[in-house]
């Protein structure tokens, strides 16, 4: 297998023969003059070959180290322009966001705030990526995914942006005919739109204050795996429906739906972003994040935003 090449090496020979000095080549690198020394024999050695004439008085280039200088400058200023690219994107919001997220809370909550963010920075692109398969966010080159429940890889940056409530909804209609309830353990009785995607779709978690959680097992007719589908089942009253409320607060305002049990308080459900290991975030991505947390702040269905 093929060594690397020793690209420290040919920068501090091309600073070193663009100064012609090893002290004052040292002096600008920031290093001692016996490291600069050392790392320009170095290379000589690997080269076998000499790449500079040394006197008491003076440096000067080899015939080889002539031919070698001109490629060798280009590393120095390439690996410059390496540096300042990233130290630029790093301050600056431009270029490319790959964004993932489930895409039922995407659909429903993110997608209609990315119009508004792209005004806001037009030098930002973003990809959007909507899909209900934990992505892997470092092999697959996301900036960031947005993940309802927990954060999960704990090798990723993680934080909460916010929880929901969970609500057991159902249309008037169907409350008229089935009655108003009184605990989680009518709903045994009473026919559920069930959701398949989610571990919890037929066994439905509640808790009073001072009380014991209570766990109940539902059933119904009608099974979807796609929360926004179980809306319109809801408010054409197949059944009760247990949902994060931002699938359904409209329809709550409407009055098209109507909340069960509100003195039974489902687990909340927390929403992470997660992002790439690492400390620094591109400004692409902290103006994207930022901008998330401000909006969801503003949406009657959010609490808990982290700063």
């Amino acid at each position: 297998m093929a060594r690397l090449p020793d690209l420290e090496a040919w920068a501090v020979f091309a600073k070193v023969a663009e100064n012609g000095s090893f002290g004052k080549a040292a002096q600008e690198l920031g290093l001692a003059n016996t490291t600069v020394s050392k790392t320009t024999t170095r290379l000589e050695q690997r080269m076998r070959t000499t790449l500079l004439h040394r006197t008491t008085r003076k440096l000067s280039l080899t015939e080889t180290g002539r031919l070698s200088l001109e490629r060798a400058t280009r590393i120095l200023a390439d690996g410059f322009a390496i540096e300042a690219d990233i130290l630029e994107e790093a301050a600056i919001p431009r270029g490319l966001v790959r964004l993932a997220c489930t895409a039922g809370f995407g659909v429903e909550s993110l997608a209609p705030l990315i119009p508004e963010f792209m005004k806001l920075y037009p030098e930002i692109e973003v990809e959007l990526c909507l899909t209900e398969d934990e992505v892997d966010i470092v092999a697959q080159g996301f900036d960031a995914a947005i993940r309802i429940g927990q954060g999960g890889d704990s090798s990723l940056r993680s934080s909460r942006l916010f929880s929901f409530r969970r609500l057991v909804v159902a249309a008037p209609a169907l409350v008229e005919s089935i009655g108003r309830l009184d605990s989680p353990e009518q709903l045994a009785s009473v026919p559920a739109i069930i959701a398949t995607h989610i571990p919890w779709g037929t066994e439905w978690e509640f808790q009073r204050s001072g009380e014991h959680p209570v766990t109940i097992r539902v059933s119904g007719s009608y099974r979807v795996n796609s929360a926004a589908a179980m809306v319109p089942a809801a408010v054409a009253g197949l059944g009760v429906m247990h949902l994060p409320e931002y699938f359904v607060w409209r329809e709550l305002q409407s009055g098209a739906l109507i909340e069960l049990l509100p003195e039974w308080v489902a687990p909340p459900g927390p929403v992470h972003v997660v992002t790439p290991p690492g400390r620094a975030r591109p400004a692409r991505v902290r103006v994207l994040l930022d901008f998330l947390r401000e909006r969801f702040s503003a949406q009657p269905w959010a609490a808990g935003i982290e700063r």
